[in-house]
């Protein structure tokens, strides 16, 4: 990941103040630490990092895009690229998330694949400690909650594939009150402008440009689902017709494919992917 931009003039000033930020080198890890990069602490820093030097290149030759998301962690690659906060700030925003959630205990996330929606939004109303943290597409959600409570839902449905994720907290759940009560106090003191163009945000998919509701719905976003199908149906609606996913692999565009067929679908994932 990111190994064709660390020889860029531009990256590498990018990567240096991230080396300075953060204590480490988010090259070294991407290049050579491979169980580092798995884990919440490393893995959010390297993302923004990699991402928004891509956005950066993305943005030198290609139109303003009308509209930007991002999926969890991608959500502030989305705000930096919006210009909502400069590379610095997003980085000590992400480095505080990261540290904050590697400390999450006592939560488990289920990855859900082929399963009755209707059946499943119905056992998350009668659980109390399980929520939909990610509503992926129609047909892939993640459930999230105390691990007690996600075998009890799972016993319940019926469902054809489910997969533990490898994390140490219930992520985007009410179960992360706690941590984000102390990440809104990194936010607070976050200079945000309003945006260059339109935001969807995770926990509340509606369009806006907003700086003072963009770091709402920032704060919001640890304790609330990523509504990703919701800000999917709203790219048509906005008269989008092309979709740039910026980051490693196909994760997101595959989701959206599903959700939107019609779109235009483009992915870059190094340098080598930028157009011409």
């Amino acid at each position: 990941m990111g190994a064709d931009l660390l020889n860029l003039p531009t990256a590498k000033a990018k990567f240096e103040l991230a080396k300075e930020i953060l204590g480490w080198s988010v090259a070294e890890v991407c290049q050579n630490e491979e169980a580092k990069l798995s884990r919440t602490l490393y893995t959010q820093p390297c993302l923004f990092v990699i991402e928004s030097i891509l956005a950066d290149l993305v943005r030198e030759k290609s139109d303003r895009p009308a509209v930007v998301a991002g999926h969890s962690l991608g959500e502030y690659v989305a705000l930096y690229a919006a210009g909502v906060f400069d590379f610095e700030t997003g980085l000590r925003l992400v480095k505080r998330r990261a540290e904050l959630m590697e400390t999450a205990s006592g939560g488990q996330m289920v990855a859900l694949i082929g399963f009755d929606r209707q059946e499943l939004e119905l056992q998350i109303q009668y659980s109390r400690d399980v929520v939909l943290a990610n509503d992926n597409s129609e047909a892939q959600v993640v459930i999230s909650g105390t691990p007690a409570a996600v075998e009890e839902l799972l016993a319940k449905i019926k469902v054809k594939r489910a997969v533990k994720l490898n994390v140490s907290g219930a992520f985007h759940s009410p179960l992360m009150a706690s941590v984000a009560a102390e990440f809104q106090l990194a936010l607070k003191s976050a200079r945000f402008s309003d945006a260059k163009m339109l935001v969807l945000s995770n926990a509340e998919p509606t369009a806006t440009t907003s700086a003072a509701t963009l770091k709402q719905r920032l704060n919001q976003q640890m304790t609330k689902g990523v509504r990703w199908r919701e800000i999917s149906l709203q790219l048509p609606q906005q008269g989008i017709d092309r979709v740039l996913e910026i980051g490693p692999g196909k994760v997101l565009t595959g989701l959206i494919k599903r959700t939107c067929p019609n779109l235009a679908l483009v992915n870059i994932s190094s340098f080598a992917d930028l157009p011409a």
